[in-house]
């Protein structure tokens, strides 16, 4: 039985998509492998877990420099697990330069381990970042085995990417069955807060509040809508404050800070419009794009060249997608969605079938075995 050991960044209960990919991975795996995880704990002090049956191992955290964890203790866990545990496949997110650091070493000493790379995204935003790493980015991309990306999308957009395309083989993520399911108290609330909002087309949206996130090109779009809209905002971040600011005086907009899984959900499908205003290639998938289609929410985003966000979402059938940045445009977008109700309706349903037929765990656990097959 072959011995799988995986590193992300950080794991369940953390939320991000990368985490969560992550663990979709180690649950579509089927009972030919052992598998355990290695990533950071989000804090200091160090644990071991076990999550769906899986070791976790969670290395404490000292600081965050330009959004990557460092760790004393990850060196010594990982050298660790190396020996004991002694891996015959390793699955590594990238990016995690700081992980990345160590693994090398053990990647170039044992040249017969199964090394599969997992590339969610370029280093794009911290080019200083991207420079310094390089060296270390094509190490891992010519020492792959193979190459996974989430959409087709990201291939045609990264250097990386193209030129290693032999390689690279596209699995999109996807969502798992329990975040696909709206009914029971989730459809309840919905209709609590659509009752509370009566005579209001309402917009959700949520995320970090950070700046790829382009939260505030949706706060600029809400003073162009008629006041029969009401938009929501999921989640905080560093920028939270600064959007609070943007939004003063205008009653269409309201902040929800965090949310919680059931609460995010009922906002979801409670919703006439999803907004997803992302405008780099720092999102380079969208998960939240999939919960809407799963719901059978129509949603307006912008073009993001090289991202899967207009892969997931497609303009003209699930979406309107509007030029990158552009207010205007996306108010025009919403709009148009919020006088149209048949095409609300047919590009929810669109939606909900892209989901089915892409982005639900039984097709991305079909893709992943496919991948491992060789491997057994």
């Amino acid at each position: 039985m072959k011995k799988i050991l995986h590193i992300p960044n950080y794991y369940h209960p953390h939320i991000g998509g990368i985490e969560q990919t992550a663990r979709d991975i180690v649950n579509s795996l089927d009972s030919s492998f052992t598998e355990e995880v290695i990533c950071f704990r989000g804090e200091k002090g160090d644990s071991i877990e076990e999550i769906d049956g899986i070791k976790v191992i969670k290395c404490g955290e000292f600081k965050k420099v330009a959004s990557q964890s460092l760790s004393l203790s990850y060196k010594k866990l990982l050298k660790k697990e190396m020996k004991e545990y002694n891996p015959d496949i390793i699955v590594f997110h990238y990016p995690n330069p700081f992980l990345a650091h160590y693994l090398v070493k053990y990647l170039k000493k044992n040249p017969n381990i199964i090394f599969i790379l997992w590339w969610h995204m370029d280093i794009t935003k911290q080019k200083r970042l991207a420079k310094l790493f390089e060296k270390q980015s094509q190490y891992l991309l010519k020492r792959a085995n193979k190459i996974v990306c989430t959409s087709p999308k990201y291939i045609e957009g990264s250097k990386y990417l193209t030129a290693n395309i032999a390689k690279v083989t596209p699995i999109p993520s996807c969502i798992p069955d329990y975040r696909a399911d709206y009914s029971g108290d989730i459809t309840i609330r919905a209709e609590e807060i659509r009752k509370e909002n009566e005579g209001k087309k309402i917009i959700f949206s949520f995320g970090r509040h950070v700046e790829y996130k382009g939260l505030k090109y949706l706060v600029e779009a809400s003073k162009l809508l008629p006041n029969d809209y009401q938009i929501f905002i999921g989640g905080k971040g560093p920028l939270t404050e600064e959007l609070k600011r943007q939004a003063e005086g205008d009653n269409k907009i309201k902040f929800l800070g965090f949310l919680d899984n059931n609460e995010l959900k009922s906002y979801i499908k409670a919703c006439d419009i999803f907004a997803f205003p992302s405008i780099t290639k720092n999102e380079g998938f969208g998960l939240a794009l999939v919960e809407a289609e799963a719901a059978s929410k129509p949603a307006v985003t912008f073009t993001v060249e090289g991202s899967g966000i207009n892969y997931v979402a497609l303009d003209g059938i699930t979406a309107i997608e509007s030029p990158n940045s552009d207010s205007k445009a996306l108010a025009s977008a919403i709009i148009k969605l919020g006088n149209n109700p048949d095409l609300r309706l047919s590009m929810g349903n669109a939606g909900y079938n892209r989901y089915k037929d892409n982005f639900s765990f039984k097709k991305f656990s079909e893709l992943v075995n496919d991948l491992f097959l060789e491997y057994k």
